[in-house]
């Protein structure tokens, strides 16, 4: 069946024949995940060993699924994407830092993107990774309500701080922010602290959003929770609804902890899981606003479709589509095309400390077949179109 997905010449307008034939061959790669395998050790090697690869890198992976190396190296791609109404959202994407220096670097990377964005109505969000404000040891220990020792204690204050501090920040200069969600065994941690923020600085409207993670089978159990608590404390509560992104791991550490499995037992329920928690969100609007990061069509339709038949404005600032750069521009342009609020999560660092996130990024899509499958079939329809 045609969908307005199908149309590759506004999905890809912005992509220049040789960027249509290196994401071509890119997702060429990622469709065999032995090659995934191979190509992440040989990158992991060549860079720990300083081989002089990050040209190489730079010029494929990297600018295929990243904006630039700083803020300011991100503009000749903000602009154009926003020539076509597809805002970006700058994402520093340096991964698996350890160390309290990295952490306050990134809570300065992070108010700069405030202090950016405030000022260009082509970047609507600012967003951060919880793990790029603390380390995930930390946050395990306050969900399972450990007891903490006096350094430890002082270092989860500093987290807190972190929070606030961009809070804050977003906050005074009107820039809403996204949370990330990352691994159940921390993620409790994170929920309470982004409630926190959400009670202080959500009382007039949304600027503090969190991210719920819809392979979970308890989310929709957490947001009915939250909204009671957001009207007791008169607070409003923002979401970025996803899928998941640790499924494997999260599995594994189930079996081997002995604890029951937190993921959704199917891909259906999954996908049911996240219409019935956007379906919810949508129905109690007077309080939320939803940011719907998928890369799925029936989720996106769906969407669309609540907000045709509610008589909402298309540009309701309530109510966004979100997809990864890189991915899914058939949903990201034709969306943005029919009027409605779309983004684009741009990563953004230097090309050695974004890579865990590239390799993060290329095994995602490998385990996610039909994704793939569905980026080729488009780019194929398009070479064809343009006779490349």
């Amino acid at each position: 069946m045609s969908t307005i997905f199908d149309n590759t010449e506004v999905a890809f307008a912005v992509k220049s024949d040789s960027e249509i034939e290196r994401a071509y061959f890119l997702f060429k790669i990622i469709q065999s995940e032995p090659m995934v395998k191979i190509g992440s050790k040989i990158t992991q090697f060549a860079l720990k060993a300083h081989l002089p690869v990050e040209g190489l890198i730079r010029m494929t992976v990297f600018n295929h699924f990243c904006g630039g190396v700083t803020e300011e190296d991100c503009m000749p791609v903000i602009d154009k994407m926003y020539a076509k109404k597809v805002h970006s959202i700058l994402d520093y994407s340096a991964e698996g830092k350890e160390e309290e220096v990295q952490f306050d670097k990134a809570v300065r990377i992070t108010l700069g993107v405030i202090d950016f964005a405030k000022k260009k109505v082509s970047m609507p969000f600012a967003v951060f990774k919880p793990t790029g404000f603390g380390r995930l040891g930390i946050y395990e220990k306050v969900s399972n309500k450990e007891k903490l020792s006096n350094e430890e204690q002082k270092e989860w204050n500093r987290i807190v701080l972190r929070y606030d501090q961009v809070a804050k920040a977003a906050y005074e200069n009107n820039v809403p922010l996204l949370i990330d969600a990352e691994e159940v065994c921390m993620q409790t941690a994170v929920d309470d602290l982004v409630e926190s923020m959400m009670e202080k600085y959500n009382k007039e409207k949304v600027i503090v959003f969190g991210t719920l993670q819809l392979y979970r089978h308890d989310r929709m159990d957490y947001i009915k929770a939250l909204y009671q608590r957001a009207v007791e404390n008169n607070f409003y509560v923002g979401m970025k609804l996803v899928r998941g992104a640790y499924m494997e791991k999260e599995r594994e550490r189930a079996e081997e902890m002995g604890y029951t499995d937190p993921i959704c037992a199917t891909k259906e329920a999954t996908d049911k899981m996240f219409n019935d928690v956007m379906k919810y969100m949508f129905d109690n609007i007077d309080r939320m606003a939803i940011y719907v990061g998928t890369h799925n069509e029936e989720s996106s339709l769906l969407f669309k479709e609540m907000i045709d038949n509610s008589g909402l404005d298309k540009t309701d600032s309530r109510l966004w589509f979100g997809q990864l750069f890189g991915m899914s521009d058939h949903i990201s342009y034709n969306i943005a095309k029919l009027g409605y609020n779309v983004s684009k999560y741009l990563p953004f660092g230097p090309v050695r400390d974004v890579m865990p996130y590239l390799i993060r990024r290329a095994d995602e899509n490998t385990s996610v077949g039909e994704q793939t499958s569905r980026e080729l079939e488009l780019l194929k329809k398009e070479r064809k179109r343009r006779k490349i």
